[in-house]
């Protein structure tokens, strides 16, 4: 089907092999679109298992070689408050993935500080606030990404923004530190709503049956305080990369076979 800007599409594979692979692509083909005439991308990565695949999937293209990664910005949505070697830290998953892979410049990768950096969890979120803010404009103090990756949790999640708590709301403040997070670990730093939507192409990857309720209810128009996936929005493009066993609550009119 053909989409237009404002609509929630569905892409869906087969396995999640397949879909780490068809994701991959996309972004290779965005990214060499975007840096093509010497303008920068900024690209917000997600963590967890699927995360990292795709970006392996990205490290292994055979195109991937021909985009200029001096021209890619890395930032991510959230980042759990471990020390620096910690293998739950996404930026260290990232780093094995993709980033140790290609050649991006060193200043282009922008981490929340670990928990053994000497900052505490309330100094890190302003840390990387501030970073954000440096790649701002008049208008907003953070950029605007060429694509924010998102996870989803069966609960519905994003990033560190979990389901009926103070966080999912917040529009005052770029990153927030979060304390007593429902998924281990507790402690965690994470972009807000108003950054995650200011992106011009919000992917939400995720598979699995235990992600089928959450991606029903997020395209169905749940709450955002509820099911905060319900509440992700690209400017210009929303897409969920899903495979099979996740898909199996999609109406077929927002299957997109095409994008």
């Amino acid at each position: 089907m053909q989409a237009s800007s404002a609509e929630k599409l569905v892409v869906v594979e087969p396995t999640a092999a397949e879909l780490a692979e068809r994701v991959a692509d996309r972004f290779i083909t965005r990214v060499k679109a975007r840096t093509r005439s010497g303008r920068i991308a900024h690209v917000a990565l997600t963590g967890g298992s699927m995360g990292g695949t795709v970006l392996r999937a990205v490290a292994t293209h055979p195109k991937a070689d021909r985009i200029d990664w001096s021209l890619v910005h890395f930032w991510w949505g959230d980042e759990r408050f471990v020390a620096g070697d910690d293998q739950d830290r996404n930026a260290l998953q990232s780093r094995t993935a993709l980033l140790d892979h290609i050649e991006v410049p060193a200043e282009n990768i922008h981490e929340v500080a670990a928990a053994d950096s000497g900052l505490t969890l309330d100094e890190a979120a302003e840390a990387y606030g501030a970073e954000l803010a440096r790649f701002g404009d008049e208008e907003q103090a953070w950029p605007s990404f060429a694509v924010c990756f998102l996870g989803v949790g069966p609960d519905g999640h994003i990033a560190s923004l979990f389901p009926d708590r103070p966080e999912v709301t917040e529009t005052d403040a770029a990153v927030l530190p979060v304390r007593d997070a429902p998924k281990p670990p507790a402690e965690r730093v994470t972009l807000t709503r108003p950054v995650i939507n200011s992106s011009k192409r919000v992917w939400l990857v995720l598979t699995g049956a235990d992600k089928a309720s959450a991606l029903g209810l997020a395209l169905a128009g749940a709450s955002y305080t509820n099911v905060p996936a319900a509440g992700a929005k690209g400017r210009k493009r929303t897409i969920f990369f899903v495979d099979q066993a996740a898909a199996s609550e999609v109406s077929e009119d927002l299957i997109d076979q095409i994008y």
